[in-house]
Order: structure tokens, then sequence, then C-alpha cells
């Protein structure tokens, strides 16, 4: 990856599970949009420590978000369905390598 380019996923994540926003090495980014199909929390974590974010209720696209991450603090998102797999992704830009 170089610097400028798009980094972005999309998956399906059962329920209770996370989506890890997580650069690999020494790739560091922007996160601008998260989608998702059900209620999530996003949470800022360091591997062991997580701050986490009022939930989110229902499907949606939170843009314009400026939120940085890499390999060591990074977020993650929660699928807060109580049963179901839902598809969470997300979409910024690398600003180091």
């Amino acid at each position: 990856m170089a610097v400028g380019d798009m980094i972005a996923d999309i998956q399906s994540i059962a329920a209770a599970a996370y989506l890890d926003v997580q650069p690999s090495g020494t790739v560091e980014a922007v996160i601008h949009n998260i989608w998702h199909e059900d209620d999530i929390t996003i949470s800022r974590y360091d591997g062991t420590n997580a701050v986490a974010l009022p939930k989110i209720v229902g499907a949606g696209l939170e843009s314009n978000l400026q939120i940085h991450v890499g390999n060591t603090d990074r977020i993650r998102v929660q699928n807060n369905h109580a049963s179901a797999a839902k598809l969470i992704g997300y979409d910024g830009m690398v600003t180091h390598t």
C-alpha cells in the first residue's frame, strides 16, 4: 500500500463479534465511512483496553469520520444483533506506510 491508497473491507460479522479495522505493519490510515446492516458499537482499542462510543441503532452509514488507525491503536466495530451475522464495512485512506 502507498500513501493515498484506499483502505476498505466489508465482512459478514457474527452476532456479538467484531470487525477489527487494523492495518498491517507500520501502515496508518484515516477511516472515513462505516456501513452497517444493523446495530453496532464502535470502540477505540489498543489490544487490551477499549473505549466504546454509544451504541448506534439500526442500519446505516456513519460518514465524514476522521478516525485514525494503526496496527496497535485501532477501532473495532461490534455487531450488536443478538442472533444473526450482519454485514459491516468501512473505507478510508492510507496516510503512512
